[in-house]
């Protein structure tokens, strides 16, 4: 059973991978969001900024416009003005891109470019993205001529601004077919390994005949390696992309870039443990543990007789759960679909348990809330009684038989252990 458990933990690994794939780079919203939250972290802002006014000064001769308004003895001064005003421009700029209707413009531009550049790896409608020049670019020119004008620059000098500016190339044209490829098996293996991955579980609980509870506890330490592996993943390839890919100028900015893009594997990851937790408390919960077995007394009359009951609470505190949606699972169809149907499942076959191990469990049998609270007092050491005369005109073994009678219930009914069960029993009889 186990080489099917450490199977099924190795593909749901890979599964995981090609989900934040899907999820992150082919979902137009989640796009959008990151998108959003990369323009409201200061480090990107900036080195956005930066490239928004380096687009202008590159595009457009700002010292000759300069110039061309100054004194003619004068002009030699366009080029220092020029470049001081490179620095207060990018200000003004990082400034800009914080307003309400700037970001809006970033969000709605990312939108639409994702929409097109989705269509284009799957090879669909290509409307409103350039392939020109043998390369799929992005085109952020009309960014560049709003924040120019919110810069003050006349009308002259913006159209100026030639059509090539802000082009942002996505993807080389060679590179295409491979693109496209890759996108189409993502979107097959981020299903199929999914349902691969519940397979392999099913067929090792299948065959795991005498050993399906530590199975499912196998199952569940699995589900929460592969969280924990992620998240080392998602730590250790932080370390390895900004050394290979930023300079120590932009190594925060590439940072946060790395952070919000991974930022979903983050939440599979903890998703993943979350998930791998309860289903190892619910192996556990199934043992032969002595809290365990105790908690399974407890639950047995009202799970043996009171289904209605049992399965209503059940499906309100997973509609709750639902509700909060504290991961992606619980967000989608699909995934409240599934874990209904295994939290159902995991609840039948507790109910199923206490069944077979309590039949005659009944709501109302067994120790009530009195007993429960007497049996936890009695835990406490007392002090010697002081002898006294009894009104009752019972004798003193007749008590004692009583006394012994009733513990031996609460024993069976397993409200109190073995030794507790002598203790008071030697009370009894002292």
């Amino acid at each position: 059973m186990w080489v099917l458990v450490v199977l099924a933990a190795l593909i749901g690994f890979v599964s995981t991978l090609t989900t934040w794939v899907n999820r992150q780079a082919l979902d137009t919203n989640s796009w959008t969001k990151a998108s959003e939250a990369l323009l409201n972290d200061p480090e990107i802002r900036s080195q956005l900024a930066a490239y928004m006014v380096n687009q202008v000064y590159d595009n457009v001769d700002v010292s000759g416009e300069i110039a061309k308004n100054l004194p003619s003895k004068y002009e030699g001064l366009a080029g220092p003005i020029s470049a001081a005003l490179r620095s207060p421009a990018e200000q003004g700029v990082e400034r800009l891109l914080t307003e309400p209707r700037v970001v809006t413009l970033w969000v709605n531009a990312n939108r639409v470019a994702h929409q097109e550049l989705v269509a284009i790896v799957e090879d669909k409608n290509r409307r409103g993205v350039s392939t020109a020049n043998g390369t799929v670019t992005l085109d952020l020119r009309e960014i560049v001529v709003q924040l120019a004008e919110q810069l003050g620059l006349s009308g002259n000098l913006v159209s100026k601004i030639p059509e090539g500016a802000g082009q942002v190339a996505v993807l080389k044209s060679d590179q295409l077919s491979a693109a496209q490829t890759s996108v189409k098996a993502i979107k097959v293996l981020s299903i199929w390994l999914v349902v691969l991955v519940l397979g392999l579980w099913a067929l090792a609980l299948y065959l795991a005949r005498g050993a399906r509870r530590a199975t499912l506890r196998n199952i569940g330490w699995s589900i929460v390696f592969v969280g924990l592996l992620l998240l080392v993943v998602r730590r250790v390839g932080q370390n390895y992309v900004l050394d290979a890919v930023t300079t120590p100028q932009t190594r925060l900015a590439g940072r946060s870039v790395w952070l919000i893009g991974t930022e979903i594997i983050g939440q599979i990851g903890t998703a993943l443990i979350a998930y791998g937790l309860v289903t190892v408390l619910g192996a556990l919960l199934a043992g032969p543990a002595r809290i365990a077995t105790r908690l399974r007394t407890w639950l047995a009359p009202t799970l043996n007789t009171r289904q209605g009951v049992v399965w209503g609470v059940a499906a309100a505190a997973y509609l709750l759960l639902v509700l909060w949606g504290p991961t992606h699972a619980l967000r989608t169809p699909a995934g409240i679909l599934l874990l209904g149907a295994l939290a159902a499942l995991g609840l039948y076959s507790l109910r199923r348990e206490t069944l077979q191990e309590f039949p005659d469990a009944v709501h109302g049998d067994g120790p009530g809330l009195a007993a429960r609270v007497e049996a936890l007092w009695s835990r406490r050491p007392r002090r010697p009684a002081h002898p006294r005369h009894e009104t009752t005109g019972s004798s003193p073994r007749e008590s004692a038989a009583a006394e012994i009678e009733r513990l031996h219930a609460l024993r069976t009914a397993g409200a109190i252990s073995d030794d507790e069960f002598q203790r008071g029993k030697e009370r009894a009889l002292a």
